[in-house]
C-alpha cells in the first residue's frame, strides 16, 4: 500500500510535471528544417503586401473622416464626406451603374462562361484550339482591351461596319458618345474579356464531376437538363462561390476598360465608383471624399460575398 504521503505528493508532482512539459520537439525539429531562403521568400512578400496594400487600405478609413488636398495637415470633418456622398448626384449615377455592372457583368460572365465551359469540355479534335481562343482575350491588360474596343466602335469601326453590311443602317450610332448605350457598350467588352476566363474556372470544375452519377441518372431516364441541374451543378457549388467572389470583386474594381474607352463620359454616363473615386482623390486631389468612395466599394463588396456565403452555408445545413 502506498502511504497518505505518498499520495498527497503524487498528484502534486504530475500537475507541476504537467505545468512544465516541454514543447513538442518534432514541430521546432520541423521548424528548423525550413531553409531560411523559404522564410526569405515568405516573408518579403508578406511585408510588401502589409506596407503597399493593407496599410494604406487603413489608412483610406482614417482618410474618409478628413478633408485633405495631399498638402499640410488633413482636416477633421466626421462624417462629412458621407453625407456629402450623399446628396452627390454623380456618387448617386457611379452607384447606380456599379449595380448595372455588377448585374450585367457578372450575370452574361458566368452564364457565358459555363456554357462555353459545357460545350467544350468534350474531347475532340481542334477543342484545345477553341478553348485558348476564348480565353486569349485574358492575356491583354484592360487598357489595351479598352483601346481595341475603342477602335471597334468608332464610327467608320467595326460594329458600325457590320451593322451596314447587314442592312442595319438605322442601328450604326456613335456608340461612346451616345449617354443612353456607353454604359452598355463598355459592358459587352468586359464581357467579352472576362468570358474566358469564367469559362476555364467551370472547365476545372467539371472535370471533378463524377461521371458514374451521370451515368446512373441516365439509366434511369433522366434528360440531359435534368442530368445537368441534378447531378452536375450540385457539385459545382465550391467553383459557383469562386466565380462569384471572383466576378463581385471584378465588378467593383473595374477602373481600367472604362477609364480607356470613355473615361466616365458622356456626361458622366459611365461614371463607375471606381472611375468616380480616381477623379476625386487623383485628378482633383479631393483624398478624403476619394477616400470615402473607396470605403464605400469595400463595404459593397463585403456585403455582396458574406451574405453569398451565409446563404450558401445555411443550403448545406
Amino acid at each position: 500500500m502506498s502511504s497518505p504521503s505518498a499520495t498527497a505528493v503524487g498528484p502534486g508532482r504530475s500537475a507541476a510535471s504537467a505545468r512544465s512539459t516541454p514543447p513538442d520537439p518534432r514541430r521546432r525539429s520541423v521548424l528548423r528544417r525550413v531553409p531560411w531562403v523559404v522564410w526569405l521568400f515568405l516573408l518579403v512578400p508578406l511585408a510588401a503586401e502589409v506596407f503597399w496594400v493593407f496599410w494604406p487600405a487603413l489608412n483610406s478609413f482614417s482618410l474618409s473622416f478628413t478633408r485633405w488636398n495631399g498638402i499640410g495637415a488633413a482636416e477633421p470633418v466626421g462624417f462629412g464626406n458621407y453625407v456629402d456622398l450623399w446628396n452627390d448626384p454623380v456618387f448617386r449615377t457611379a452607384l447606380r451603374n456599379n449595380v448595372i455592372w455588377v448585374i450585367g457583368f457578372g450575370g452574361l460572365s458566368v452564364l457565358g462562361g459555363l456554357i462555353l465551359a459545357v460545350l467544350l469540355n468534350r474531347p475532340g479534335r481542334g477543342i484545345g484550339i477553341y478553348r485558348s481562343a476564348i480565353y486569349l482575350p485574358m492575356v491583354f491588360s484592360l487598357a489595351v482591351t479598352g483601346l481595341f474596343w475603342r477602335v471597334m466602335y468608332s464610327p467608320a469601326g467595326l460594329v458600325n461596319t457590320t451593322l451596314g453590311a447587314l442592312g442595319l443602317e438605322s442601328w450604326e450610332r456613335q456608340w461612346l458618345a451616345d449617354p443612353d448605350v456607353a454604359l452598355y457598350a463598355v459592358l459587352i467588352a468586359a464581357v467579352w474579356r472576362q468570358v474566358g476566363y469564367i469559362m476555364v474556372l467551370y472547365l476545372a470544375g467539371l472535370k471533378g464531376v463524377d461521371p458514374a452519377l451521370e451515368e446512373a441518372a441516365a439509366m434511369d431516364g433522366a434528360n440531359r437538363r435534368q442530368r445537368f441541374f441534378s447531378i452536375v451543378m450540385p457539385q459545382l457549388k465550391g467553383v459557383n462561390a469562386v466565380v462569384f467572389a471572383v466576378t463581385v470583386i471584378d465588378s467593383l474594381r473595374t477602373f481600367d476598360i472604362v477609364w480607356a474607352m470613355t473615361r466616365g463620359g458622356p456626361y458622366n454616363s459611365t461614371q463607375l465608383l471606381s472611375t468616380y473615386m480616381f477623379e476625386q482623390g487623383f485628378t482633383l486631389v479631393n483624398l478624403g471624399y476619394g477616400s470615402a468612395i473607396a470605403v464605400v466599394i469595400f463595404a459593397l463588396a463585403i456585403v455582396f460575398i458574406i451574405s453569398y456565403l451565409v446563404r450558401s452555408i445555411r443550403q448545406e445545413d
